[in-house]
């Protein structure tokens, strides 16, 4: 591993994750990804970069990393997009103006001079084309850092919900420079010099070390004590033979578990995909909700989450389930374990009767006797339908299969098969497609039924 000094010169960045490991039983706080930066690999140096900016290449970033197998165009929704990167403005002209930052910045890389005083240098974008459209959201990562994304290799991690409250750009940067030393209680001396570096381009009175204290230093080290799960202080020291501060270095350590509970991109898509598609919320309420992010934590989204699923259950949903889980969301509404236990009384007493009244009722039985005949005979019809719609689909002629294919996909029962089956929503639909996923041939055949069916076509 990298010694301190020569990490803190060559500033590097250690992006990653925490990732949740709920299958082996490891709890968030001891859980630890493989996915991210191997900080013993490269160092890098990320300079002139806002923090809304670094916000959105840490979401594309994780995207990169929770794919299974390296992409040239990722694409997501534009909303979940903006949800990862804990985007609050409803100004898309911010938002490109963002994207515009964050496609200018570079990666620096640099090592160590080697025994002939060569120092390596490269330099490459964070992050390549980037495309909204329709709800969508599209960009494309150098090839040379989805291998450094998604190398394995241990890392110190950072969080999203952390980085997502940094307000200072300084204040970030330093979070990401320190965050690899937590462990080690102190850095070494690092030259002022080099600490104001960190940030890029800084200014003139910024070299003023006073004039550095009170408007870079100092309102970092706060903001980091007062959002992050590190809690940091510094010494200075005097160049020698002067009065002069020539370098600075940082003690730090991590904050009680209590005060640094950590939540994971992971947790982040699952809250997302509950709101978007179990309760159907809107953009505009999405909004609202990233516009009021430190009051709206995860923890109380989840809350909400939680009132509104038991809600539902007891029928006291009646118009928007979107509109109830606002609602809870903004007055704070929690399940108490009052009501949880009387609806496990009333569900007991409930299946009792259910259970008694089962055994007198002869008729109860056959009515759910012929309901199951039924369903059976519906499958039946169903698996005809399908039948006779792969039928007329293989006898048609060349130009109406792919005509098929086509208009398929852009249905909203084609998109959802699609999405569900993991899919390429861009890839063509071939017979191949037929052959590996016999769901999609059966719920195309189905809808080449109904096309046959509404222009009363037969099957030869």
């Amino acid at each position: 591993m990298a010694k301190a000094g020569q990490l803190a010169t060559s500033r590097q960045i250690a992006l990653a994750l925490f990732e949740e490991s709920a299958s082996e039983g490891v709890s968030v706080e001891h859980a630890r990804s493989d996915i991210g930066f191997a900080r013993n690999n490269i160092l890098i140096r990320i300079v002139d970069l806002g923090v809304a900016a670094r916000r959105l290449i840490d979401a594309a970033y994780f995207i990169v990393a929770q794919e299974e197998h390296p992409r040239d165009l990722y694409e997501v929704e534009l909303d979940y997009f903006k949800w990862l990167m804990r985007y609050s403005s409803r100004n898309n002209a911010h938002l490109e103006q963002v994207i515009t930052e964050a496609q200018k910045a570079l990666i620096q890389a640099t090592t160590a001079a080697d025994e002939h005083g060569d120092r390596p240098f490269g330099s490459t974008q964070l992050i390549g084309r980037i495309s909204y459209q329709g709800g969508r959201f599209q960009f494309r990562v150098p090839p040379d850092l989805t291998g450094i994304i998604r190398g394995a290799g241990k890392s110190h991690w950072l969080s999203l919900r952390i980085t997502s409250m940094f307000t200072l750009s300084y204040a970030r940067v330093m979070y990401d420079h320190l965050q690899p030393f937590a462990d080690e209680t102190m850095t070494e001396w690092i030259p002022l010099d080099d600490l104001r570096g960190w940030q890029g381009e800084m200014g003139a009175n910024a070299q003023i070390f006073k004039y550095f204290k009170r408007d870079w230093l100092d309102p970092a080290v706060q903001q980091i004590n007062e959002v992050s799960d590190l809690a940091i202080g510094y010494e200075t020291r005097n160049l020698p033979g002067s009065r002069k501060i020539g370098s600075l270095r940082f003690r730090i350590s991590r904050k009680d578990l209590a005060e640094r509970v950590l939540h994971t991109h992971e947790h982040a898509q699952a809250i997302y995909q509950t709101l978007k598609k179990e309760f159907g919320l809107s953009t505009t309420q999405f909004n609202q909700i990233a516009g009021n992010r430190d009051t709206y934590s995860d923890e109380r989204l989840q809350q909400a989450i939680d009132r509104t699923r038991f809600s539902l259950k007891l029928g006291k949903v009646t118009k928007s389930p979107a509109g109830f889980f606002m609602k809870a969301l903004k007055e704070g509404w929690v399940v108490s374990d009052a009501e949880r236990e009387m609806v496990e009384v009333q569900q007991s007493l409930a299946l009792r009767e259910q259970e008694a009244a089962a055994a007198k009722s002869h008729t109860q039985t056959q009515t759910a006797l012929q309901a199951a005949a039924q369903d059976v005979s519906a499958r039946d019809r169903q698996n005809d339908e399908i039948r006779q719609g792969w039928e007329v689909y293989q006898s048609a002629s060349a130009e109406q299969q792919e005509d098929w294919r086509r208009l398929y996909k852009r249905t909203p029962a084609g998109k959802l098969t699609l999405r569900r089956l993991n899919i390429d929503p861009m890839a063509s639909l071939t017979a191949t497609s037929f052959d590996d996923h016999s769901a999609l041939k059966d719920a195309f055949a189905g809808y080449v039924f109904v096309q046959m069916k509404s222009s009363k076509l037969k099957p030869s």
